[in-house]
């Protein structure tokens, strides 16, 4: 499954972990991955178990009961340079870099564990919320195969 451009969001703001979260699942909704009610499954997932991974970086993904929205795997990118809070206000729980993720039976899994090996290196993680081009973002992901 490869990361095409437009579903990455470069030098984003978000006030609140929900609309960054929203944000993420949107652009699954437009490349025709997975129907809008997933996105309320990416909220709903949050509110169980946070998808704040450590390292400053997101995993929104929906419940195992929304699965029946996911039409087709996909992954989307959203980088914000500032941070959205995770966490409770006085917590590091920062996320600079948000990974939307839907997947048909276990297609998803392959891709959460070469984001979670590259992750596991902050400075990986650092490039990402640097980059300036769509390209750029790619590139890097791309490293990982």
């Amino acid at each position: 499954m490869e990361l095409k451009p437009e579903m990455i969001l470069l030098d984003q703001e978000y006030t609140n972990k929900e609309d960054a979260i929203r944000a993420s699942g949107q652009l699954l909704v437009e490349a025709g991955c997975v129907e809008e009610g997933y996105v309320d499954a990416m909220i709903e997932r949050n509110k169980l178990v946070s998808v704040y991974m450590g390292n400053f970086i997101a995993i929104p993904h929906g419940t195992d009961e929304a699965k029946h929205y996911v039409k087709k795997s996909g992954i989307s990118v959203i980088q914000v340079p500032k941070g959205a809070q995770f966490g409770k206000d006085d917590t590091e729980d920062v996320a600079m870099v948000l990974f939307g993720i839907a997947g048909i039976e276990n297609e998803h899994l392959d891709i959460l564990q070469k984001i979670a090996i590259f992750c596991s290196d902050v400075e990986n993680v650092v490039k990402l919320a640097d980059a300036k081009t769509k390209e750029e973002v790619i590139g890097y992901l791309q490293e990982v195969e």
